[in-house]
């Protein structure tokens, strides 16, 4: 069999048309521009709007990752949608998206590691293509977390912001595209930064309700300490993986979640805050979109580019942290784009079909096994 690398041949991002900036919570809560622009470099962040989910921002990153890479919904075999705010507990925001944008043929599930999640999604789906199992991958991290927000607490509600970003991954016997990937957890930190209530250790009641046991609790002090310690030695044992120097790589694309973090990081792989890709200031934390979100923004802007190899690193809750190395590739295909809306529409009828058989074979099995 020949060997199959894992390439990344489109992307695509979806935000939320409204604009939180600092001046507007500075009128929520008791903060101000220059304490939060001093501390984390945010400025402003995108908020979903009541009709926009996990699920919606999601579906539309994947559209437009899709048509980028000029490969049709019909083709991907495999969906994983990394999220922290996922649409319910079940069924996944991953299966939601497959129906949505008309992946018929696509296997669907969600990653939960936090803002690590897309490094770890995007490793699962690069295995995947080298074992052979599929040929073609969507991989996408989505989140909504200012539903998770208090917007009371100052500490957590300035740093979170909505959005989504996707990749498409395909196989081809070129090398490059996924060159190496660590993964790690220390689950000893679970508690530096959770939302403690809503699972089956404790369930929604009325008294963790009131406690706000359902928001994001974080202790910033030993996250900070934390992600400054793993940032840097994650991204030198990836690069080291691939055989790589750390001079050998065009740009660094970490997780967006302070920009004191990344140049800690920038100190610790002594390079230029110029070698990394920052856009924090425009979207805040948006956990598992933020890597794919400043990717997008990198290629637009002509820094990452076809050959480059590229480093993402991110760190989470969990604790979890990780890293890939990637020799960029862009688009296979030389072909005119796909008609989008025909498998939109078709996508919209599959479903409505699909439900109306579930409904009418529930009546004739349901006769058949009452007789």
């Amino acid at each position: 069999m020949t060997e199959q690398y894992a390439h990344i041949t489109g992307w695509g991002m979806s935000v939320p048309e409204r604009i939180l900036t600092n001046d507007d919570l500075a009128k929520m809560v008791d903060t101000n521009d220059e304490w939060i622009r001093d501390r984390t470099g945010i400025q402003e962040r995108h908020i979903a709007a009541d009709n926009e989910t996990t699920a919606s921002l999601a579906s539309e990153a994947a559209l437009n990752a899709l048509r980028m890479a000029k490969v049709p919904p019909s083709e991907i075999d495999l969906i994983i949608v990394s999220t922290s705010s996922p649409e319910h507990l079940f069924p996944s925001t991953a299966s939601l998206v497959q129906d949505r944008i008309g992946a018929e043929f696509a296997g669907a599930f969600d990653l939960s590691a936090a803002c690590t999640g897309f490094i770890f999604a995007l490793n699962m789906a690069s295995q995947s293509i080298r074992s052979g199992s599929v040929k073609n991958a969507l991989v996408i991290g989505s989140e909504t977390l200012s539903r998770m927000v208090d917007w009371t607490d100052r500490n957590t509600c300035i740093l979170f912001g909505d959005g989504a970003g996707a990749f498409v991954l395909q196989a081809h016997e070129e090398p490059g595209g996924v060159l190496s990937s660590i993964m790690r957890s220390d689950g000893s930190g679970g508690d530096l930064l959770s939302v403690p209530a809503g699972g089956s250790a404790a369930p929604t009641t009325n008294q963790t309700i009131l406690e706000g046991q359902h928001y994001i609790q974080m202790n910033g002090r030993e996250v900070f300490r934390f992600a400054t310690r793993v940032m840097a030695n994650a991204s030198k044992e990836a690069i080291s993986k691939a055989n790589l120097e750390v001079e050998d790589i065009n740009i660094i694309i970490p997780h967006q979640a302070n920009l004191r973090i990344i140049e800690a990081a920038a100190r610790g792989l002594k390079l230029p805050m110029d070698k990394f890709a920052v856009n924090v200031n425009k979207y805040g934390n948006t956990s598992t979109a933020s890597i794919p979100l400043a990717t997008v923004e990198a290629v637009e802007e002509g820094r990452l580019k076809r050959g480059d190899k590229v480093v993402f690193v991110g760190f989470g809750a969990g604790l979890t942290w990780g890293a890939l190395t990637v020799q960029w590739t862009g688009p296979f295909s030389t072909e005119e784009p796909f008609k989008l809306a025909r498998y939109q529409r078709t996508a919209r009828l599959r479903s409505f079909w699909r439900r109306i058989q579930r409904f009418f074979a529930g009546i004739f099995f349901g006769r058949g096994r009452s007789g």
